[in-house]
């Protein structure tokens, strides 16, 4: 497994511990707002995937996809859902560009203002440094909605577990 991989395959096993964890919580947990990130812990989730999408997207060259539901109502089923999705594109996009060894070719951000060339490698990795971030705050978020034993979400507890070590 190259580091492309296993930074894209960690990325999304560590949000969707948290997310699989979240689902204890109540809609007013979920909802409540804190003064940290994106407010509440639905919305910094809803943040951490909407980004993955977005990057895909762009680094894809596809058109930005939108979700019907407002940010508020999203269950946190579909967010698992969501997530299992683009989690699934990210990597073969990532398997893609390392095997054709373009981490260094550029994709336009048009999103930007001015529209910037920003090249694929450094595009995957902010995806799983962004993600990183945010998972820590929700963590955070959710020691202090009560929630107890939640996962550290470190990759070499992912290795482990990927590898079926440490049993």
């Amino acid at each position: 497994m190259d580091m492309m991989e296993r930074m894209l395959r960690h990325d999304a096993w560590a949000t969707r511990a948290l997310l699989v964890r979240a689902a204890a919580l109540s809609d007013e947990q979920l909802d409540r707002e804190f003064d940290i990130g994106h407010r509440s812990l639905r919305r910094t989730f809803i943040h951490i995937i909407a980004n993955m999408e977005c990057w895909h997207d762009l680094m894809a060259g596809k058109p930005q996809r939108t979700h019907p539901s407002p940010a508020g109502q999203t269950p946190i089923t579909d967010l698992i859902a969501r997530l299992d999705t683009v989690a699934a594109e990210l990597l073969t996009l990532g398997m893609l560009v390392v095997v054709a060894r373009r981490e260094d070719e550029f994709f336009v951000d048009y999103l930007d203002q001015p529209a910037r060339r920003k090249a694929l490698g450094a595009g995957l990795l902010h995806v799983t440094t962004h993600g990183m971030h945010h998972r820590a705050q929700c963590l955070y978020l959710m020691r202090l909605l009560g929630l107890t034993q939640l996962p550290e979400g470190d990759a070499l507890s992912w290795e482990a577990q990927h590898r079926g070590l440490w049993n």
